[in-house]
């Protein structure tokens, strides 16, 4: 990717005020400026999340008739099943409530839908499930917003459904109980950016308040709600972020044998836990679970106090998900030889890309490297022998890819989703002018300015400003993730020490020193060997790098990421 690189703004009044409150360098007030943290009071939400700040879920639409009927069923021993999404937040959610309910003894059981059998949503295997085994409530886990028709179906049986949810709604809600779900139109909760497994347990807080239950049961499972929050990419705010530093925290004791089996499995156990090494490393073995096989392996796992089952599937999962990386490298190289070798491609501001047999598991996968790689939307679609195709959606900023579909609903079977990812099924035979209407819509939504890639860039910053204090600010910025990102910084006309190294099992991973005159940091920048010969060319660089940590042999270093090199005469933005 050939970035622009852009440099925020910070108020200069705001740095100031910054600097003389809290007695900090400018390095640290422009980075606090531009996260909002201005005074001592926001100062102490951000820098020490409390559990206690947890928004009262009973603010939440639909809580207290869900909670109510929960609490007689759990009195009356009925029996209740939880439907949950196939992916790692309904999977968490699903473990969430399921644990949650077996340790104050309801009689609870899980369905997890088949990804290639049911897609996705509530499905009516789920349903009649829960009506053989005589269940008198299902409790649908980040999913079951638009399950119209299946909800009337469930209704006919004499069958009551709650849903959670965090999905946009539609038009219109199903006939369920209750819906609990923070986006729905008529809700008024506070935060709007919890996700599926947050929702769940947002439920059982209440159920805690309810029935005058400790709430310590509820938030012993943060950390199965914190692989939920990572994997769905929400932003790592409010009270994300509280449950999510708590989460971290308890992944790092080890509480849960499933987690830790996962970590361990992946040679991941000796290293800090990070929101990015869960999407990148932990989440994908979840997901691998579903996409390759049976979504509710990834329950056992997440519930099971028997460590030996949790090695056994831990390293299952180890190995589909390498399958899985193998079958997603070929789809992948698929959509970029078809895109190369379409002129129209370079043109029209969405790719849009189809083929039968595509493996359904990884066409998300495959949207992303796609958007990824030539910054435009991206939607990926698998037909199968029927002439019936299930597809992935990737949106850049700026262009809701949801709301686009709804206009382009006449062509589909069925979209959902948000507005940065979302999912569709269609027919073969409305591809085309589906295809023509959707790139119409883009045409007109969005501008040339939207697909330049930029790279925005926290501040300029002199390599002798990376200190030991500078390094614990950044340290007191975690987690990271969206909404909270890295900082990214700037620092100009760098000089290198000694000859670069290509590294990498694909050979595509740069490592080299750099300083500048003074002070001397390693750096390493992955998949950019095509900048190999800027560090050749004896001229000093402009990098943009966030400041990481390098574990090894037990040994922590200061690390430069490196996220893109210029030559030293560039001007950014």
């Amino acid at each position: 990717m050939n970035y622009n690189w852009q440099i925020k703004k910070s108020l200069k009044d705001e740095v100031n005020q910054i600097i003389n409150e809290f007695n900090v360098p400018e390095s640290i007030a422009i980075i606090m400026a531009q996260r909002g943290i201005i005074d001592r009071k926001i100062s102490k939400d951000f820098f020490y999340p409390n559990l206690k700040k947890l928004h009262n879920p009973f603010l939440m639409l639909g809580m207290e008739k869900a909670v109510n009927y929960i609490k007689e069923l759990a009195e009356n021993n009925k029996s209740i099943v939880i439907f949950g999404d196939y992916d790692v937040d309904g999977t968490t959610a699903t473990s969430t409530l399921y644990l949650f309910f077996k340790s104050i003894g309801v009689d609870v059981y899980f369905y997890i839908p088949n990804r290639i059998n049911e897609g996705y949503g509530l499905s009516r295997l789920g349903i009649d499930f829960a009506i053989n085994i005589g269940a008198d409530l299902l409790i649908t886990c980040d999913c079951g917003i638009t399950a119209i028709d299946e909800v009337e179906y469930a209704n006919t049986q004499n069958l009551n459904i709650i849903i959670t949810d965090h999905h946009k709604q539609g038009s219109i809600l199903p006939k369920a109980y209750s819906i609990i779900n923070p986006n729905q139109d008529e809700c008024t909760y506070p935060f709007k950016g919890l996700c599926g497994a947050g929702v769940a347990l947002k439920l059982i807080l209440a159920i805690c308040k309810k029935m005058e239950i400790d709430e310590s049961k509820a938030l012993e499972y943060t950390d199965i709600v914190t692989l939920g929050i990572a994997a769905d990419i929400v932003p790592i705010v409010d009270e994300n972020r509280i449950i999510a530093a708590d989460g971290i925290r308890r992944i790092e004791l080890k509480q849960n044998l499933g987690i830790n089996a996962l970590l361990t499995s992946g040679r991941l156990s000796v290293k800090q836990v990070t929101i990015g090494r869960l999407v990148f490393w932990v989440a994908p073995k979840i997901n691998a679970a579903g996409r390759l096989g049976d979504a509710g392996r990834a329950v056992k796992l997440l519930t099971t106090n028997n460590p030996l089952l949790a090695k056994r599937i831990a390293e299952d999962l180890e190995k589909e998900n390498k399958k899985r990386q193998d079958i997603t490298l070929n789809t992948v190289e698929d959509c970029y030889f078809m895109v190369q070798e379409n002129s129209n491609f370079k043109k029209e501001k969405v790719i849009i890309l189809s083929k039968r047999n595509w493996h359904h598991g990884v066409v998300g996968i495959a949207a992303s490297k796609v958007k990824e790689c030539y910054n435009k939307p991206a939607i990926i679609i698998s037909f199968d022998e029927n002439g019936v195709g299930r597809g992935s959606c990737r949106s850049i900023p700026g262009f809701n890819i949801h709301e686009a579909l709804g206009k382009c609903s006449n062509y589909l079977i069925g979209y959902g989703g948000h507005p940065m990812a979302a999912g569709l099924s269609i027919k073969e035979s409305n591809m085309k002018l589906f295809s023509k209407v959707f790139q119409e819509l883009a045409e007109e939504s969005i501008s040339d300015q939207q697909l330049v890639p930029y790279l925005k860039v926290d501040s300029e910053l002199s390599m002798k400003d990376i200190n030991s204090r500078f390094i614990k600010f950044l340290k007191s910025m975690s987690p990271y993730g969206p909404g909270n990102t890295r900082p990214k910084f700037l620092s100009k006309k760098v000089k290198l020490k000694g000859i670069p190294r290509i590294i990498g099992k694909n050979s595509d991973t740069l490592k080299f020193t750099v300083h500048d005159g003074r002070s001397f940091y390693e750096a390493i920048g992955f998949n950019m060997v095509e900048k190999y010969e800027y560090l050749l060319s004896g001229e000093p660089i402009n990098i943009v790098f966030e400041i990481g940590e390098n574990e090894w042999n037990g040994k922590n270093s200061i690390q430069l990421e490196v996220k893109d090199i210029k030559l030293g005469n560039y001007n950014y933005v």
